[in-house]
């Protein structure tokens, strides 16, 4: 009896999904005959002014048809401060919004279910601002750690990005807003790319550069996309006829819009026919008063298609693909109301930094900190008590508030623990080690029981303190990895004052750490952890919350070991950059040719432990399912990321040492034990064969390989396709 009431609560479900879909079909259908009704009603110069902007931020409706105008801002981690309808902040302050960790933030819990929560609360807030389109995430392979812009994005591994990215896309989404994933593509550095040439083999195209974007589509959804500035074999990217008519619109179905980043579109014709959808801020050297029919997708693109150069069908595409994004975020309809700035927010603000932040090293158990024998801690570096939301360029955020590290520290401390701060370093343009508040750095350590050094780079974006090496921001590459404003020398020189030293870094990516890293116990990633980054921080260091978050970036020794760097081309010659270094990027290249990190791809540290056992793997119709039990063996909960990767044993091309093909992040208290399993279908063991032009899987041995990081394999075992 039980088995029959499952089975008819099975199939009344089965019903209900297939109802779901259907109607879904039945709206789509019924807006694709509303937008087909609305494009017969409107005038050439009507359809005109939809695909190109008339503002900073928006493109033109059609009042006369209740057709709205498209509002979009930047936010991959906030709603951006209010620009009107001119370039400048309004800076009225009621336009704050809660200040999320930034992307490689997020990325670092490995955990998609935090995804979806940080685009709700994105989604949320953009549509309580009255924004149409957020403009993220932005989701490109992390190539060199130079690229200022690495904060923005989400790591160097296709799998991991496409999963991250994908929850992100529905979190907003279903808040009836639409995510923009940004920036397609091979915008993998700042310097030059407005006009730099990105050459790559159509392998590493297909198995790194493309599968983030084709998961943003094909398993997200996404109802737009952003064209990045700079050019692929040839041709601007925003209007590569390869890349947006063929990959995009043909083989992947894409429906949506593709907008131009803002400045993007450098002729018409060309990009008319190339597949870009909606143009955006191209005229900006008439500031602060553009004239926006000046665009190449204004007066320019209504001549040609007057005088029959271009045929109006394809303007009338272009206006379809934005009125199907108008209606998929319910412009026409009464949308969600939003919320703005709330406590449920902040919490999600701090969930995803608590998971985000990476312990790196803990030499001797030096975390966490005890609260009741810590008497006294010094706080050491600039970074401490300063904020960061206002910086990195299009991704600024005007927080409510921002916990800083130190302000993190004093509340958990309260009055039982006694916190001296010291600068210990200057943030300005050509700052250099000043001996004075270093020596107060090390009289406060000498003091303290434990030193804390807040440091890194800084998330600015004041061009009249820049130093080329000192801030995560757009627009512009770091020269080297080296820590700005003499930061290596005050780590040791307090390292030499107190044996008990955690350093924290702030940063978009990898420093230079060779210095001073085996002079200190304990090392922590913290990103840029977001408004609640502080108090996230300290409930960390003090044992509160057990760090659980994971390097998606591999930290190299040092910048000549960066496959970009040694195998690749990077900056480039000016007019093109090759990808020598092909499909080894991050952990494909340090792992397949023996270069040894710093720390490895998936590295990060717990306050407990876990054991690996019962690893076991079959076969049916060419698809594999893994099992695997993990334990807590410690005597805290905790979470472990469990690592699943796959190596061709022997293969006809060069391939990887392992690939990352599936994870989960999993909560465990002492002792308890949980197995997980994995579904690896075809594309787990396949490669792309240039020569084919498809995909290939290979029959013969593979090995799973199961772990903490891609260099802490816990268990393995050969199967046979």
């Amino acid at each position: 009896m039980k088995m029959i009431i499952i089975r008819n609560l099975a199939l009344s479900a089965l019903g209900f999904i297939c109802m779901c879909i259907a109607a879904q079909g039945q709206s789509s259908n019924q807006n694709e005959a509303k937008i087909e009704h609305l494009i017969k009603q409107m005038t050439l110069e009507e359809k005109i002014g939809m695909i190109h902007a008339n503002s900073s931020f928006t493109s033109a409706g059609v009042p006369r048809l209740r057709i709205p105008e498209l509002t979009m801002s930047d936010g991959p981690h906030g709603v951006r401060p209010e620009h009107g309808r001119d370039w400048e902040l309004d800076n009225k302050g009621g336009d704050s919004s809660t200040y999320l960790p930034v992307g490689i933030t997020l990325a670092s819990t490995w955990n998609p279910a935090l995804g979806y929560a940080f685009g709700a609360v994105l989604g949320s807030e953009a549509a309580y601002r009255g924004k149409d389109v957020i403009l993220g995430p932005g989701i490109n392979i992390m190539r060199t750690p130079l690229n200022g812009r690495n904060f923005e994005y989400l790591g160097e591994d296709p799998y991991l990005i496409s999963k991250m990215a994908t929850g992100y896309i529905k979190g907003v989404q279903d808040q009836g807003v639409s995510a923009c994933v940004k920036h397609y593509l091979a915008n993998n550095q700042e310097f030059l790319r407005g006009e730099i040439n990105v050459e790559m083999s159509e392998r590493a195209l297909r198995e790194i550069y493309l599968p983030g974007f084709k998961a943003a589509v094909m398993e997200g959804g996404v109802n737009t996309l952003m064209g990045a500035y700079n050019k692929f074999r040839g041709e601007y990217c925003t209007y590569n006829n390869y890349l947006i008519n063929k990959i995009l619109k043909q083989e992947w179905k894409f429906t949506g819009a593709v907008i131009s980043d803002w400045g993007a579109i450098h002729s018409t014709k060309e990009a008319l026919l190339g597949g870009a959808d909606l143009e955006m801020g191209t005229d900006l050297s008439m500031l602060p008063n553009p004239d926006y029919n000046k665009f190449f997708f204004a007066n320019d693109a209504l001549k040609m298609v007057r005088s029959g150069e271009v045929t109006e069908s394809v303007i009338d595409d272009k206006v379809r693909r934005i009125l199907r994004v108008m209606f998929k975020t319910q412009m026409f309809d009464k949308r969600k109301a939003g919320a703005h700035s709330t406590a449920e927010h902040a919490a999600v603000a701090k969930k995803v930094a608590e998971e985000g932040i990476i312990l790196l090293r803990n030499n001797k158990g030096v975390l966490p900190l005890n609260k009741q024998a810590v008497k006294t801690i010094a706080v050491i570096g600039a970074n401490a008590n300063r904020e960061n939301a206002m910086g990195g360029g299009s991704s600024q955020v005007r927080a409510p508030y921002e916990i800083t590290p130190l302000k993190g520290l004093q509340n958990y401390a309260g009055n039982h623990i006694n916190i001296l701060f010291e600068q210990g370093y200057t943030i300005a343009k050509g700052a250099k080690p000043d001996a004075a508040l270093i020596k107060k750095a090390v009289e406060a350590a000498k003091r303290s029981d434990v030193a804390i050094i807040v440091g890194g780079w800084t998330h600015g974006y004041d061009y009249s303190v820049w130093d080329d090496n000192a801030y995560d921001a757009e627009g512009r590459d770091k020269p080297d990895m080296n820590l700005p404003f003499g930061q290596d020398q005050l780590i040791k020189a307090v390292a030499g004052a107190n044996p008990n030293i955690v350093v924290v870094l702030y940063g978009g990516g990898p420093a230079d750490m060779t210095q001073w890293v085996d002079k200190v116990k304990g090392i922590i990633q913290a990103g840029y952890p977001g408004q609640e980054g502080g108090n996230a921080l300290a409930a960390i260091i003090f044992g509160e919350v057990n760090p659980s978050g994971r390097l998606t970036v591999t930290f190299p020794k040092k910048l000549a070991d960066v496959p970009a760097h040694k195998l690749g081309e990077y900056p480039g010659d000016s007019i093109n950059v090759h990808y020598n270094d092909d499909i080894f990027v991050g952990y494909r290249y340090y792992d397949t040719y023996n270069v040894e990190p710093l720390f490895p791809f998936g590295h990060g540290l717990s306050y407990t432990a876990f054991k690996y056992s019962n690893l076991s793997a079959t076969i049916q119709n060419g698809k594999a399912t893994v099992t695997v039990r993990i334990q807590n063996t410690g005597s805290r909960p905790g979470a472990e990321v469990v690592q699943l990767y796959v190596k061709d044993v022997q293969s006809s091309v060069k391939r990887p040492d392992k690939e990352l093909k599936a994870f989960e992040k999993t909560f465990l208290l002492p002792g308890q034990s949980k197995d997980i399993s994995f579904e690896l279908g075809s594309e787990a063991f396949s490669f792309f064969d240039d020569g084919k032009m498809q995909w290939v899987k290979e029959p013969g041995e593979f090995e799973i390989l199961v772990g903490s990081s891609s260099r802490d394999i816990r268990a393995h075992r050969t199967i046979k396709l």
